[in-house]
């Protein structure tokens, strides 16, 4: 099973709820939600009260990536903000262990993201702390990059290193109906896209355009896959309704 998840990093800041309603309606069922604290990233968005002011327009799962320096404070209140998928970065190093086992007892499922040029074995030690990995196929920090192929290499090896894990595979940047087919192919299940489905900044895109894109992304990377990938199940059945079987 493939599944876009739209970044609202890239639609219309002055009506947010309006756009992650449309998203939905036009087929989305995550909707993707980048924090960045000016300091981890230079870029700086949003916190913990806009995604709690989002989460009544937001059917589905609320996909948080946290591209901050200072975690721990901020996880119940992620909690509280109604956060299905909180994803921390792997660069954080030390600490991760303590805020992966915070994150988890909050209730939220638990998610590391890489960066592109982070080895896929940096991610060796979590591997049974966590239940999805974003892989970075762009430097975090702004929407609109162009997709790195050579993160493709990285996609595989995490794939093969998660093994029989119920662990999706996520992919964030740079995704378009032209990338979406190799990063499928190479393992993953969650594609974020954020450009390709609201268009550029400013942009007059409509509701039928969204439908028209996220449509177009996912047929691309169904076909690249043959509609199978590893870990389909468990996307069903432990993100989307909230089960973990190894809970």
């Amino acid at each position: 099973m493939i599944t876009i998840a739209p970044s609202i990093l890239s639609a219309d800041f002055a009506r947010l709820g309006a756009e992650c309603r449309a998203v939905e309606s036009a087929g989305a069922n995550w909707i993707h939600v980048d924090v960045m604290d000016g300091h981890f990233v230079p870029n700086l968005t949003i916190g913990p009260d806009v995604c709690a002011a989002l989460r009544p327009h937001i059917q589905g799962t609320m996909d948080i990536h946290l591209m901050a320096d200072n975690i721990e404070p901020l996880i119940p209140a992620f909690a509280e903000a109604g956060a299905d998928v909180l994803t921390i970065h792997v660069e954080l190093g030390s600490v991760l262990p303590g805020l992966c086992a915070r994150i988890r007892d909050a209730g939220i499922r638990t998610g590391l993201a890489i960066n592109p040029d982070t080895p896929a074995a940096a991610l060796s030690e979590y591997l049974d702390a966590i239940d999805l990995i974003c892989v970075m196929t762009v430097e975090p920090g702004f929407g609109g990059q162009t997709f790195l192929h050579h993160v493709l290499d990285t996609i595989g090896e995490i794939w093969e290193r998660t093994g029989a894990r119920a662990i999706t595979i996520e992919v964030d940047g740079g995704i378009t109906p032209e990338t979406a087919p190799l990063a499928a192919r190479a393992g993953a299940e969650i594609l974020v896209a954020g450009t390709a489905v609201f268009g550029a900044r400013n942009s007059t895109l409509t509701p039928d355009d969204y439908h028209s894109n996220i449509s177009a992304l996912h047929e691309a990377a169904l076909a690249a896959t043959g509609g199978a990938c590893k870990g389909a199940e468990a996307v069903d059945t432990r993100i989307h309704h909230g089960t973990d079987k190894r809970r």
